[in-house]
């Protein structure tokens, strides 16, 4: 049954108003939003889309990048097509700028036997940009909850805040990406909105949803020391600042940027400036490199992480506490259960 479309205004003939993100298409008949999967036919509202799966995957759950989320655990990894951003150096581009990859059409009970067939207590909407299939998920993550399975949205955050408030109402950890901190960047570029992204990470923290952000580093692009000092003081000045992990990744050329690589020794360098101002930094996507973290009380190493490989010294929390403590200390931590 052909699953109906929201945020879609009818009120003029044949042509719609999409209100999910601050694009605000206007789709004639016969037309697709910026996004590609978000369409308008005879003037109704299509999703043809909606469950069409382009890659399935467990994942050690660092991967996406969460650091204080379950570290060491499985979570199952679901992505989609289509994206509402055009960022010219997507590292993911053959599915977010195409709704022509492989793709199978999967119904949210199929999703849920999947991740607990894999013994994953989670599922990522990842790859692509999942809440361009809002529908569709809000679908999946009620059944997720219904069977104790986490929800874990990796997103762009670029998403207007009716359809935001809805979505992390379900919404147990999510990374979202900050991909700079300049409005005419992020308009010109990529074809979204900074104030909005900002918003979002704000109502996800302030709802307690898990949060974690992630800056991918990229020459030409963000890459100024006054640039990401602007991004640190933002994530300082959010809700639950002191518990927020920064993913500082590291961009190698891909898809219509042609930049060398990112630097490892320059990320190392604003690593070790961002970590001035914020608790928890971490670089990622450099060989070798160890992100581990330390106890807020004792200072002692609690996650040792080389890549996706993980060691913990962390005991359960205590009754009505979401986050587990130090096992060497018995201290709390900002890494939740």
């Amino acid at each position: 049954m052909e699953q109906p479309a929201r945020f879609l205004d009818g009120n003029t003939p044949g042509i719609l108003h999409c209100k999910l993100c601050p694009r605000l298409c206007v789709i004639p008949d016969g037309n697709f939003g910026a996004c590609r999967v978000r369409g308008n036919k005879n003037g109704k509202g299509i999703l043809p889309f909606s469950g069409c799966v382009t890659a399935l995957a467990a994942d050690p759950i660092e991967k996406k990048p969460l650091y204080h989320f379950r570290p060491g655990s499985k979570i199952l990894s679901v992505g989609f097509a289509g994206c509402n951003l055009n960022c010219p150096f997507c590292q993911n581009w053959h599915i977010s700028q195409s709704v022509d990859a492989p793709q199978k059409k999967m119904r949210p009970d199929d999703l849920i036997s999947a991740a607990l067939n894999t013994a994953s207590r989670a599922i990522a909407y990842t790859y692509s940009e999942p809440l361009v299939h809002i529908e569709f998920l809000l679908d999946c993550m009620t059944l997720a909850h219904k069977h104790g399975i986490a929800n874990v949205l990796v997103t762009n955050g670029c998403i207007n805040s009716e359809a935001a408030g809805e979505i992390l109402l379900l919404t147990d950890a999510a990374n979202i990406d900050l991909k700079c901190f300049s409005h005419d960047n992020y308009a010109n570029i990529l074809g979204g909105n900074l104030d909005t992204v900002l918003a979002f990470i704000r109502l996800a923290a302030a709802q307690n949803v898990h949060v974690e952000i992630t800056t991918l580093i990229v020459p030409g692009f963000n890459d100024s020391v006054k640039e990401l000092d602007l991004c640190a003081d933002f994530i300082r000045s959010s809700p639950a600042a002191s518990e927020i992990p920064w993913h500082l990744s590291a961009y190698h050329p891909d898809y219509r940027w042609n930049a060398p690589p990112a630097d490892p020794e320059l990320l190392l360098a604003l690593k070790k400036q961002a970590a001035e101002k914020l608790l928890y930094v971490y670089a990622g996507n450099i060989p070798d490199e160890e992100n581990n973290t330390t106890c807020p009380g004792c200072g002692e190493i609690i996650v040792r992480r080389i890549g996706y490989c993980t060691d913990s010294w962390l005991s359960l929390p205590k009754a009505g506490e979401q986050s587990y403590r130090c096992a060497k200390c018995g201290g709390k931590t900002a890494i939740r259960r």
